[in-house]
């Protein structure tokens, strides 16, 4: 979700902050989008545990409205019957927004699709607790790739896709490095509030003709 601030800034904004209510509201799209192509797995990198470190002021407080209200119940009201999984470390969020998410988790679980919000993430640690805690479940058996994968977080379909970048910049910023090892990445050079559906069609094409030449389809 890339480029919040500069679509503000370019859309005329005093305040670019205005950028994330924007780009918190077009999640409600993307799953809408998601839906009608019966794609029931999606994970959305909202906000990094380094961003957390090193933001302050009115910026960093309105993600965090964001996280304690908007993205909740986007979810809870999401067409698509989401159910919704956070990874990263919750501890660096503060209790109303920490809570309103747990609660947002209990609420939707068992609904048939997963979207899983990495907030608060950092791509090693998520590696780090994954290898932890399948080390702690195997009381002293062997483990291999296939039992650390089922012990990250997130939602139960753990290999990623497809990796969607917005904005133009051509980083993985440490999204999912497990789980997207084998991802075909399409960077778009939109906005993420200006992304449209034309625009998701095009990485989805994208990455069917990648996905053909790999295989020989």
């Amino acid at each position: 979700m890339d480029g919040n601030r500069r679509w503000a800034r370019a859309a005329g904004h005093v305040d670019p902050s205005v950028g994330h209510r924007y780009g918190a509201e077009h999640v409600r799209q993307i799953l809408g989008w998601c839906s009608r192509r019966g794609i029931a797995h999606l994970s959305i990198y909202v906000l990094s545990a380094d961003n957390i470190r090193k933001r302050q002021g009115p910026e960093l407080d309105q993600l965090f409205d964001l996280l304690a209200s908007t993205l909740p119940d986007i979810v809870r009201q999401s067409a698509g019957d989401w159910s919704l999984h956070v990874s990263g470390d919750l501890s660096l969020l503060p209790e109303r927004s920490r809570d309103a998410l747990v609660r947002a988790v209990e609420d939707t679980r068992g609904r048939s699709a997963h979207l899983t919000l990495a907030i608060g993430y950092d791509g090693r640690q998520d590696v780090v607790h994954g290898i932890r805690t399948a080390l702690l479940a195997s009381h002293g058996s062997p483990i291999d790739v296939d039992t650390i994968t089922a012990h990250l977080a997130g939602g139960p379909l753990k290999e990623i896709d497809l990796v969607i970048r917005t904005s133009g910049e051509q980083r993985l910023s440490g999204f999912f490095p497990w789980q997207a090892s084998d991802a075909e990445i399409h960077v778009s050079t939109k906005m993420w509030p200006a992304f449209t559906e034309r625009d998701f069609a095009r990485a989805l094409a994208d990455y069917a003709s990648r996905r053909a030449r790999r295989t020989g389809a």
